[in-house]
């Protein structure tokens, strides 16, 4: 791959001005008139070279950086080139290291394909990991901000046609000039999100209400394709958990993420889903194009384990409402099962069905002496759900407390005092990150508009989504799976959030976040096999161009490395002295990502 790399001449001044004359334009548009000049910076670009070839050099619009534009695997010792991290060709513009379908290819024969394994993470061993900067597409523009993004984003982003060609009938995007336009559509509610979403309203409370009113603070969606669904629960104030696998629907999580919805891929196959037990009130199939009937069922028991008691199962799919082809066979299938997990079928109307699961054990207690289902054992569900294998067995149910949005956020619940953190620990917590959040942004410099979609790498007790939770942005609350296991309380408070292990890829395409905020991360990490280096690679790769990242709570000698590798991945780095939860002085890392592009 050759050429040069620039920094971008599409700065966010421009992208101010672009905003601007985007919201005229889309006056414009509903009052008939369509979209036409090209607002960005034009990116040159030169013929590529074979992958394997180095060549070219980096350039900024101030003089040229040194970084080399050739692929570059992961070594042991590492060691990176004094001219920079070398940067990936421009066709590895959309790599995902666990969800690359060149290594999965390779698998295949080792894979159980019945059961969709090539559709969870498959991730690469060490010397077959890529190790260089992947570089933003061609004209790649400063994505538009929340709540434009919502309805459009820039066509050069995602640059791929063939969900607009094939559901473009069923209004889950289309083509508009320089931009993608989403109406609000999927597959079973074409004529858009807000009627389905109140139909489900209709169908849960016998035509009285909406989802708030029965408890929905969270919800799970189930191949999410473009997240539409999510996008219109937010004015309810209802939290989403999107999610799609890497397949044939091409980069559906990719769109979402760019419209700025919380999502992520990932795939029920074989293992448990990254999020605890027992944290949704609702999960959502619409055309989900998930087999929950075969195998036994542990699909379905797998939606058992995550929904809370009185939560809801809707299923908009074929066999709730079709009567020919092998549909009645399947509805059959999926009743018996769900009667085994005592689940009560409240609502059957307009291509939907909606199960409820109950609250006590005596049912669940009953059917396992009779051999229809199997309990699992409480240790099953002790662990964080990390590459944990299915479960064919069901957990016993809990009682459900319905509380408000806002008081869930600072609600002390029990699972934190299982935790041993006291009542007065999570008052202070809750306070010291709202300070934080604050000083961040004032740090930072940057515009509220500016930042929409945010991870807190290492949530601990959710305190930093919480401080957020008014602002315009969402956060991914991620916990490692070998520290203290607070996810569950996290989703106490309402939020969502996954367990990962950052020796990995997350399951994200490049430049899905405009910021990334870590809390002792790399200390945790030094001891477990992976580096300093190997973290701000998947750093670079998930962040967006111009976006920030905050390193705190390290020692000095971590926070010192991070800042003299920092220029070599191409960021920009300030330090600064804020207090910890003990009100100590230390040291907190602010990075921001230069926005480049091969030329």
């Amino acid at each position: 791959m050759g050429g040069f790399i620039t920094a971008s001449a599409f700065d966010w001044k421009a992208g101010q001005f672009i905003m601007i004359a985007l919201l005229v334009m889309m006056g414009s548009f509903y009052s008939g008139t369509l979209f036409s000049n090209n607002p960005s910076a034009p990116i040159q670009r030169q013929d590529v070279q074979s992958p394997e070839q180095p060549n070219g050099s980096v350039k900024s619009a101030s003089g040229l950086f040194a970084n080399r534009v050739m692929i570059t695997y992961r070594t042991i010792p590492l060691t990176i080139p004094e001219t920079g991290v070398n940067v990936c060709p421009l066709n590895y513009n959309e790599y995902i290291p666990c969800h690359d379908p060149s290594y999965v290819k390779e698998l295949l024969p080792q894979l159980d394909v019945s059961r969709r394994q090539e559709l969870e993470r498959n991730c690469p061993p060490i010397e077959r990991k890529l190790f260089c900067l992947v570089p933003p597409p061609v004209d790649y523009k400063i994505p538009i901000s929340w709540p434009t993004s919502r309805d459009y984003v820039w066509r050069s982003n995602v640059n791929h046609t063939l969900l607009a060609e094939v559901k473009g009938g069923q209004n889950w995007v289309h083509e508009m000039g320089q931009l993608w336009w989403f109406p609000g559509g999927g597959t079973h509610f074409k004529h858009g999100a807000p009627e389905y979403i109140q139909r489900l309203g209709n169908m849960t409370t016998n035509e009285t209400g909406d989802l708030v009113s029965v408890g929905i603070n969270q919800v799970l969606d189930v191949g999410c394709g473009v997240a539409s669904f999510s996008a219109f629960l937010l004015p309810l104030g209802i939290e989403t958990m999107s999610f799609a696998p890497k397949d044939n629907h091409e980069n559906q999580i990719q769109f979402a993420l760019e419209r700025g919805i919380r999502a992520m891929i990932s795939a029920l196959a074989t293992k448990q889903l990254p999020y605890p037990s027992k944290s949704f009130d609702m999960v959502h199939c619409s055309r989900c194009r998930v087999d929950f009937h075969e195998n036994d069922g542990i699909l379905i028991k797998e939606v058992d384990r995550l929904l809370r008691s009185n939560g809801y199962f809707v299923y908009s799919a074929p066999p709730a409402y079709k009567k020919d082809k092998e549909y009645p066979m399947i509805w059959e299938r999926l009743v018996n099962q769900t009667s085994a997990m005592c689940w009560k079928l409240i609502a059957r109307q307009v291509q939907t069905a909606i199960w409820m699961k109950p609250e006590n054990n005596s049912c669940i207690e009953q059917n396992a002496i009779e051999g229809r289902i199997k309990i699992c054992d409480a240790e099953d569900d002790a662990r964080p759900s990390w590459k944990t294998p299915l479960g064919n067995c069901i957990l016993r149910h809990a009682p459900k407390k319905i509380t408000p949005k806002p008081q869930l956020l600072s609600e002390y619940s029990d699972y934190l005092s299982s935790l041993g953190v006291t009542r007065e620990n999570f008052l202070l917590d809750t306070l010291y990150w709202q300070e934080q959040v604050r000083e961040y942004w004032r740090l930072m410099g940057t515009e509220e508009h500016e930042i929409r979609n945010v991870m807190d790498m290492s949530a601990s007790l959710g305190g930093f989504g919480a401080a957020l939770s008014t602002w315009p942005v969402w956060v991914m609350n991620v916990v490692p799976s070998t520290m203290n296991n607070t996810l569950s309380a996290i989703y106490g408070r309402g939020l969502v959030g996954a367990f990962h292990d950052w020796c990995e890829a997350f399951s994200t395409y490049p430049r899905s976040y405009d910021l990334l905020h870590s809390n002792g991360i790399f200390s945790h990490y030094q001891d477990r096999g992976c580096l300093a280096e190997d973290i701000m690679l998947e750093m670079d790769r998930m962040l967006r161009p111009q976006g920030h990242v905050i390193i705190r709570g390290e020692d000095e000698r971590i926070i010192m490395r991070i800042k003299e590798l920092a220029p070599k991945f191409l960021w920009e780095t300030s330090l600064h002295l804020l207090e910890d939860n003990h009100k100590t002085s230390q040291q907190v890392l602010f990075c921001r990502k230069k926005f480049w592009s091969i030329i």
